[in-house]
């Protein structure tokens, strides 16, 4: 078969054409076709010509609202397009790039979710989880598109008693959440070993049902830096900070394998910020650091920094050469290699999370039939 050596400039008219999945089986062409798709000179005619949404949903918070119902909204912000209408998402507990969002129809309603896809409007109920316990940290993976298959981790301290958060409890429901007890017996001892427990659960698509898995073993010293895991690589990573060590690590959880792992960050990294994609700031300069699938940190860009930027937090990549940061009222995209800057703002609101999404506008089964 004769092979053909194509420029950049063909291979984007080709691939801005293909729809959201066609494009997504393109990068495994070649490092080059991969490297192209992830440029902002290719996400803005892509999501133009095939109506792809692609930016940022954000969870804002009204000011001087006083009713709890109307208080969160969300917004979706784009240097690409625009149009998406997030009416399902007012209260986000997680999402994943590929456009799903994990929700809580109230805000204190740690055990009553749904899964939508805004750009459909489409939505399903998922089944409350065990209720003994308060998910303080919950995230999302996509394991596979079509079918569909995702997986939902809730983490819970399991410091916290069940007197915490006052729930109403059948006897059915009793019995059957005996395996989840611990005695205080069991704390005091993780106390003097400085072992700290969280209860772990996954919630299966595949399955649509809860299930236990093995406790996450850290210690007294060590606590989260982000509330959300990036979900990445097929595994949802966060970071962690052990005060004893004066250390950062990445914690990550293998989607397909239900395994614990971590990855401690290189000397030069240590106490700076962000998982996935580390910074390291030095006066107007920011090296970006990336964690590859062999859990090796690579030095990947070093870049100037805007003056507009220094008061702003870095939040995550929109593409491969633009960064995106927030702060309390609005959203910026830098692009390091032209220096140009937006900023797009929430309004009168404050912006409490920002989660990116890159999704089309064709219907998807969120719940399998036999379920």
């Amino acid at each position: 078969m004769a092979s053909y050596d194509f420029s950049n400039d063909v291979l984007l008219e080709i691939f801005s054409r293909a729809d959201l999945k066609t494009m997504k089986k393109c990068r495994v062409l070649s490092k080059e076709c991969k490297d192209l798709t992830y440029e902002s000179t290719f996400i803005r005619p892509h999501s133009q010509r095939t109506s792809t949404m692609v930016g940022y949903l954000l969870q804002c918070m009204k000011i001087f609202v006083y009713g709890w119902r109307d208080r969160f909204t969300s917004n979706f912000v784009s240097i690409a397009n625009s149009g998406l209408e997030p009416k399902l998402t007012r209260n986000i507990v997680a999402a994943v790039n590929e456009g799903l969002v994990l929700c809580s129809p109230r805000i204190y309603g740690e055990n009553w979710f749904y899964i939508c896809k805004p750009s459909t409007q489409q939505w399903e109920f998922i089944p409350a989880p065990n209720r003994r316990f308060y998910r303080s940290k919950i995230s999302m993976l996509v394991l596979r598109l079509n079918p569909l298959r995702f997986i939902i981790v809730g983490l819970s301290d399991t410091d916290c008693s069940d007197d915490t958060h006052s729930v109403s409890v059948s006897e059915s429901d009793s019995e059957s959440d005996l395996d989840s007890e611990y005695s205080d017996e069991e704390v005091n001892d993780r106390v003097v070993s400085n072992e700290k427990l969280w209860h772990c659960e996954i919630f299966d698509s595949k399955s649509w049902e809860w299930k236990q898995s093995d406790d996450l073993k850290l210690t007294y010293d060590d606590f989260f830096k982000n509330e959300q895991g990036v979900s990445a690589c097929g595994g949802i990573h966060w970071l962690i900070s052990n005060r004893e060590q004066d250390k950062d690590i990445v914690l990550s959880f293998d989607g397909n394998k239900e395994e614990w792992t971590m990855a401690s960050l290189p000397n030069s990294l240590r106490r700076k910020e962000y998982l996935k994609v580390s910074f390291k700031t030095r006066a107007q300069m920011v090296d970006v650091w990336v964690l590859n699938y062999e859990h090796i940190w690579i030095r990947k860009h070093a870049m100037n920094l805007n003056k507009e930027c220094y008061l702003t937090r870095f939040h995550s990549f929109y593409s491969a050469d633009t960064l995106v940061m927030k702060d309390m009222w609005s959203v910026y995209f830098y692009n390091f290699k032209t220096q140009k800057f937006v900023r797009v703002t929430a309004g009168n609101q404050n912006i409490d999370a920002a989660y990116f999404i890159q999704t089309d506008f064709e219907l998807i089964q969120l719940k399998p039939e036999y379920i």
